[in-house]
């Protein structure tokens, strides 16, 4: 039985419900944070058994504390652009894939998947699953999936990632065999199966927010928008069932809220704490502290179609003016890892034989008056848009200085700051969410690219990149990658000085978080494998 929509919430335990925390800006990761909750039942056992320490025990609630978007939220998981969104959607929804810790495709909903000679046309065999209806999961409900995705009225996030499928061309082989017809070669055609809200729905779907379905590992009890979604074990899920008996997803906007809940006992798992908050409390034993490793880029973009960052010699004087510990130190509070001027770090096909930058301002100092660049004045753009980033334009100018570049740091509107400097200016904060670095390169670096920051337009470019995507043999294919990483790390417009760590708290009873998959992948905010000891 389903629940209404908008069931009774008790406002008086969740201050703060209205400051939005978008997942995705500028391809990245959420900017803000947020959260109210509901409290329920405590971690009794139904069945099984439970020591305290690694077996898993069935039974119990989770109630776990997000951002949220006020009461426009939706259960539509084609519509998913929080990181509450997704939450909810791996809850109910299953992918085809989705990216492991390395950012490499895993099978999901596909048991396998096999290309042609020509890697223009791949073929998906699906696993024995159904959905919460008892209906199989069908060749013909990927495809109805993927043509609503690709609707061209509809603005549905995972239409830019499906362009490379002919979808009229597609074709269900049998119940449990797809045929994808691919418009190019394309070699690592797993990653578009697992990117970002490609769920997989059922034909004819329609009402998500009041009894969606899905084949998720949860089932829907109530919804909500912008407070709480509730939902049930799956007992008949693919994977096995959770060993939670239920799951509510709170809203909350305010970090704060979210702490307080957790500590207070309202909440076992609280999403997006910051690394102020992580010092005070990691090590204390009141709350367990989780680092997520790489999970989100912190950069500098150049503009290189434009003065002064037309000029390699002076983009290569940038990076050899960045001192990356200072940076990570100061603007991440340590809670993060120096860059080498590359995305991906840890990812699947990173280069991370190159040498790592140190800082050289006399070398900075000879490139610069190469480039007849002598007192260099430039604007950095930042905004509060982003943990960080105003910390990092101030600390960085301060590094410029020394290398004789004056740096004037304009701070401009959280609200317009992706879209404004996307085209504007010439040097801005920049930052990203894991994304495999394939992704990385066909939505950020080609010369079509629609989110290209750094102006980065080169015909060479773009041939390796086909390239890759044509070569069937993947240590030939990670070779290509690697010339064109070495390219960027020469003379491209991303001075990538650090990789954020995620934080998330969670209560000392909370087992089976993973500790080592960045946001957005898998084994994040994956509760079907979590229990309450």
């Amino acid at each position: 039985m389903t629940e209404q929509r908008h069931g009774p919430v008790d406002d008086t335990r969740f201050p703060g419900l209205h400051r939005r925390g978008f997942l995705a800006a500028a391809g990245g990761v959420a900017a803000s944070g947020a959260l109210a909750l509901a409290g329920c039942a405590g971690p009794g056992a139904s069945d099984g058994s439970a020591d305290g320490g690694g077996r898993p025990r069935r039974g119990g609630t989770l109630r776990a504390a997000f951002a949220g978007g006020g009461a426009s939220e939706t259960l539509d998981p084609h519509l998913t652009n929080l990181f509450a969104d997704a939450a909810r959607a791996k809850a109910l929804f299953d992918k085809l894939a989705d990216y492991g810790a390395d950012l490499a495709a895993a099978p999901r909903l596909a048991a396998s998947w096999e290309p042609n000679a020509g890697l223009d046309r791949w073929t998906v065999t699906l696993r024995k699953a159904a959905f919460h209806n008892g209906k199989p999961v069908t060749a013909r409900d990927v495809l109805h999936s993927y043509r609503r995705i690709a609707d061209p009225k509809q603005a549905f996030r995972a239409k830019a990632s499906l362009e490379p499928i002919d979808l009229k061309a597609s074709r269900a082989r049998d119940a449990r065999t797809v045929e994808f017809v691919l418009k190019r070669p394309t070699a690592e055609f797993p990653n578009i199966l697992a990117a970002f809200g490609a769920y997989i729905v059922p034909e004819g779907a329609q009402d998500f927010d009041r009894n969606p379905v899905g084949s998720g590992p949860f089932r829907f009890v109530s919804f909500t928008p912008g407070r709480s979604a509730v939902f049930r074990r799956n007992d008949d899920y693919w994977d096995g069932p959770p060993h939670l008996d239920r799951l509510e997803i709170l809203v909350a906007n305010e970090e704060s809220a979210r702490v307080n809940s957790l500590l207070g006992g309202q909440v076992e798992y609280a999403h997006e704490l910051t690394p102020t908050t992580a010092r005070a409390h990691e090590g204390r034993g009141q709350i367990e502290i989780v680092r997520l490793p790489h999970s989100a880029m912190q950069a500098f973009a150049m503009k290189t179609d434009r003065a002064p960052f037309d000029d390699k010699r002076v983009r290569e004087a940038f990076f050899l003016i960045a001192d990356r510990k200072e940076l990570v130190d100061g603007a991440l509070s340590g809670a993060g890892e120096i860059g080498n001027d590359l995305f991906g770090k840890g990812y699947e096909y990173y280069a991370d034989g190159l040498r790592q930058r140190e800082p050289d301002l006399d070398r900075a100092r000879h490139l610069l008056k190469k480039a007849g660049a002598d007192g260099l004045r430039v604007t950095l753009d930042t905004s509060a848009v982003a943990a960080g980033f105003t910390e990092a334009a101030s600390i960085f100018r301060d590094q410029a200085a020394k290398a004789g570049v004056h740096l004037k740091v304009r701070t401009g509107s959280k609200d317009s700051y992706w879209q404004d400097t996307l085209d504007s200016g010439t040097l801005c904060c920049y930052r990203s969410g894991a994304m495999p670095i394939e992704s990385h390169f066909s939505q950020r670096l080609l010369s079509a690219s629609t989110t290209n920051a750094t102006k980065w337009r080169h015909k060479d470019f773009d041939a390796l990149y086909r390239q890759a995507q044509s070569t069937r043999n993947k240590a030939d294919r990670a070779a290509v990658f690697g010339r064109m990483q070495r390219r960027l790390y020469t003379e491209g417009g991303f001075l990538v000085w650090g990789f954020a760590d995620w934080i998330l708290g969670t209560a000392r009873t909370v087992r089976g978080v993973a500790h080592k998959a960045p946001a957005n992948t898998l084994d994040w905010a994956r509760f079907d494998k979590v229990w309450l000891a």
